[in-house]
């Protein structure tokens, strides 16, 4: 199962039903949207329980997902599934290339500006379309601070637990 240091990471969820064999819809959070078949074994966690499956196939059908997970034959089995949360282990997300970051890695990370005055700890990441957008909180207060590099995040140092950026603290 489940390493002790091997945190999951939740990549998308079964939606619900597509045709009688046992296919599931699923909305997934991976980008491109097909890459959650990349990530395998997938840790069901569901209302009655979690359980891992490997060999989950699927397609992109019009505007969504279809997937066939192993074990899965019927509509009733398939139905069984819908509203779960399809996770996977930290370990199974492949490098980032240079300047590239998986969200989950900066969750948590302390926001400090040049200056060296702290702003917070990284809550949660937005997309937005133009950019994407990081939700800094410090108890106080929730600032959104775009997460451009170079123009706004100066370093990502995960050593230090610490994402650098030139911003006003008073914005």
């Amino acid at each position: 199962m489940i390493a002790a240091g091997d945190r999951l990471i939740l990549v998308g969820r079964i939606v619900g039903l597509h045709g009688v064999a046992g296919e599931v819809k699923l909305e997934s959070y991976t980008e491109p949207r097909t890459r959650i078949f990349r990530y395998q074994p997938w840790l069901l966690s569901c209302a009655a329980g979690d359980r891992e499956v490997s060999g989950c196939k699927g397609r992109e059908q019009g505007k969504g997902i279809v997937a066939s997970l192993p074990e899965v034959t019927d509509r009733d089995r398939a139905a069984s599934l819908v509203g779960c949360e399809i996770k996977v282990r930290r370990s199974a997300l492949q490098d980032a290339q240079a300047d590239e970051y998986y969200w989950t890695d900066l969750e948590g990370l302390e926001v400090v500006t040049v200056e060296g005055v702290s702003l917070g700890r990284i809550s949660h990441l937005l997309s937005t379309g133009a950019n994407d957008v990081m939700v800094v909180r410090d108890g106080e207060r929730e600032r959104l601070l775009p997460f451009v590099l170079d123009d706004y995040v100066k370093t990502v140092d995960f050593d230090a637990g610490r994402v650098t950026v030139d911003w006003d603290p008073e914005f």
